[in-house]
């Protein structure tokens, strides 16, 4: 008869706390599935009005494998969203967005991401808004998975520019061409007239230039929420709220920028990966800022190992790595069963796991044991 060491019983013990919390009921079982009562947003959307509706705390969610394979674990994903509908993060303003860049939305099938988005709506679609990633190499496969995904009743899309040829992804000169990605936005767009929200990214820059972003978010009415990666923040801040025609959310993606953007009026939500390793901290932290107005209870906050945290798994010094070390933690912290993203996205070496783990530990998170990531990492000491 065999025994679990005591760094086993600990691994167990967190995971069933996990499971709890989540609600999740039976990872090894068929669920329940609760149908949904009613959707999210409260009025029909109207491509081109002026709407706050979808002014949310977006999860850019993380995608779990069954442990050893690259194949999606529909059930831990189901446990994951139920972690979402926590009230505590739920009536802080917070939304789920399915299938994202951190979610490995380039290397998701249509059907993966039709039975992820299914899963998100169940688990949330009566609690919270569910958008879902659309991503394939041509603009028609785009529109026929935007397509799928409404008639799967998702609330919204979530749209990256296009991949494919080196004249459109590395050589792409979004400053000089920007109707490269805006003529495939208006066609998806105006396939499904949902609201969108755009990744303003990719090409020859970091991120759009601002005079293409705001020709953007013009030539295609349906945009609602501008992710926040650009150049100069403030700048692309005031441009969108200078902008007249409609209201577009600015939505931080960095959670360095959170704060700041709550100080300065520029905070209508987020769009960020940064939520799946820390979002209990995060929330009481923007809660704090947003809401009770108490600058020094959220610099306090911060300053007590999170903005640290965020700022070590953006780090890009040792090579960017920001989606591997974003499910890197999220699994440190016990919420999904694997740590690797489809090849042949990076793994961590052991070294930056160390790194990651001991920021996590920093911001005073619980962490499965050493044994546990050892099942992942042999070499760990």
């Amino acid at each position: 008869m065999s025994h679990d060491s005591p760094d086993d019983l600990r691994n167990t013990l967190e995971r069933r706390r996990f499971l709890q919390l989540a609600g999740g009921v039976a990872l090894a079982g068929a669920a329940q599935v609760p149908s949904i009562s009613a959707a999210a947003p409260s009025r029909p959307y109207v491509p081109g009005a002026s709407t706050t509706e979808y002014d949310k705390m977006f999860v850019a969610s993380v995608t779990p494998y069954k442990v050893g394979t690259e194949d999606i674990d529909e059930t831990a994903f189901r446990t994951y969203m139920r972690y979402w509908a926590q009230p505590k993060f739920i009536d802080a303003g917070g939304a789920v967005l399915v299938s994202p860049e951190a979610g490995e939305a380039f290397y998701l099938t249509q059907r993966e991401k039709l039975r992820l988005a299914e899963i998100a709506l169940e688990e949330l679609g009566d609690k919270t808004i569910v958008f879902s990633g659309v991503m394939q190499t041509t603009t028609k496969a785009c529109i026929e998975e935007a397509q799928e995904l409404k008639r799967a009743g998702v609330h919204g899309l979530f749209l990256m520019p296009p991949i494919g040829t080196i004249d459109i992804v590395a050589a792409w000169d979004s400053a000089k061409n920007p109707e490269v990605w805006i003529d495939q936005l208006r066609e998806i767009a105006d396939a499904v007239n949902l609201p969108v929200i755009i990744h303003p990214t990719g090409g020859k820059f970091f991120a759009l230039p601002l005079e293409s972003g705001m020709k953007t978010v013009d030539a295609v009415p349906q945009i609602v929420g501008y992710k926040m990666i650009t150049e100069d923040f403030n700048a692309m801040a005031r441009a969108l709220r200078a902008y007249s025609k409609r209201h577009v959310a600015i939505l931080p993606a960095g959670a360095a920028n959170m704060n700041p953007a709550i100080q300065n009026g520029w905070f209508d939500g987020t769009v960020s990966g940064s939520w799946n390793y820390a979002m209990e901290k995060t929330v009481d932290a923007i809660v704090a800022a947003r809401d009770e107005k108490n600058s020094a209870k959220a610099e306090g906050l911060w300053s007590d190992g999170l903005l640290a945290l965020h700022r070590t798994v953006a780090s890009s010094e040792k090579g960017y790595r920001l989606h591997s070390a974003y499910k890197l933690c999220t699994w440190m912290r016990g919420l999904i069963p694997d740590p690797f993203l489809r090849a042949p996205q990076r793994r961590l070496p052991i070294e930056q796991v160390v790194e990651l783990r001991s920021a996590l530990q920093a911001a005073h998170y619980e962490l499965i044991s050493d044994s546990a990531i050892r099942k992942a990492y042999p070499q760990l000491s």
